[in-house]
């Protein structure tokens, strides 16, 4: 009685200690998924932010009148390339800091007039990668009236565009790569749990138990499990944000509330939905297995 009451008690410790370590594994899983989708969704941010970052100056007539400099502008606002559009007139540039300090002396000494001319400083979007829509948006501004040139350093934008898109390239491979990778170590992780009460399973079949409800238990105690795995990742991510943006804020900058609170319901989404499916595959494997070759495996 008494060796039957330990051997009771070593198997709930052993069936309580593969519930622990699947629940842990599973939790650092997806930890780290929320956390490399996260990295991922800060670097999309910081990309789009330097498309948006190639300057467009449209250098305007001289003697233009202020109608047709603001209808400019309203036609500038409307095209689908442009993101930002600021009027610099020729007064504010003169007024520079930066302008002035190539002069040895104040070029109103030596100049008659005012060199330089108005003109709007635009900011691009994301649009802007296309570049045959971006030599056809050159083109239209040059052939607008009224303007005289439209300075794009074209080099600069082609390089940046390119090099953003090799970025994405393997951002997105890395991240796919680490998805698969991680599924199948939380498949194994299940699987392995399972594995270790198949005996039980094959028990409850020979005394005439349903496969329904051998399943029923076992896929409550997954979604169970899945729940705290994505409630425990979630606090070790929503730790691991605050750390870096206490240490390194430009890091995470590009961060929202809202993409960090989609993260967080993801992993708790997640952790139930994979838990349970791969538990239920787990599971069915062993419910459908004959009793005599259970010791195979």
């Amino acid at each position: 009685m008494r060796t039957h009451m330990k051997d009771d008690k070593r198997l709930k410790r052993k069936v309580r200690n593969s519930y622990i370590v699947s629940t842990v594994s599973m939790t650092l899983v997806l930890f780290l998924l929320g956390s490399v989708g996260h990295l991922l969704t800060v670097a999309m941010q910081a990309a789009r932010t330097l498309r948006q970052s190639v300057p467009v100056s449209v250098e305007l007539r001289r003697e233009l009148s202020d109608e047709r400099r603001a209808a400019i502008g309203e036609a500038l606002a409307q095209e689908e390339l442009v993101g930002t559009v600021v009027f610099s007139s020729k007064e504010e540039k003169a007024e520079d800091e930066t302008f002035r300090q190539l002069f040895a002396d104040e070029f109103e000494a030596v100049l008659d007039e005012n060199p330089l001319a108005d003109s709007f400083e635009l900011t691009l979007t994301s649009g802007s990668a296309d570049a045959e829509a971006l030599d056809a948006f050159v083109a239209r501004l040059s052939a607008t009236d009224g303007v005289e040139r439209v300075s794009v350093p074209a080099m600069m934008a082609e390089r940046l565009h390119a090099t953003i898109g090799k970025i994405r390239l393997v951002l997105l491979l890395f991240g796919g790569a680490l998805l698969v990778i991680s599924l199948i170590l939380l498949y194994n992780t299940i699987r392995l749990a399972i594995f270790s009460k198949r005996y039980l399973i094959n028990t409850m079949k020979l005394v005439g138990a349903t496969k329904w409800f051998i399943m029923k238990p076992f896929l409550g105690n997954s979604l169970t499990q899945g729940l705290l795995a994505g409630i425990a990742a979630s606090v070790l991510f929503c730790a691991a944000v605050y750390g870096l943006n206490e240490t390194v804020p430009e890091l995470l900058a590009g961060g929202r509330a809202k993409e960090i609170a989609t993260i967080l319901l993801a992993m708790i989404a997640g952790g139930v939905a994979t838990s349970t499916a791969f538990t239920y595959f787990a599971l069915n494997r062993f419910v459908n297995m004959k009793s005599n070759k259970i010791h195979l495996y």
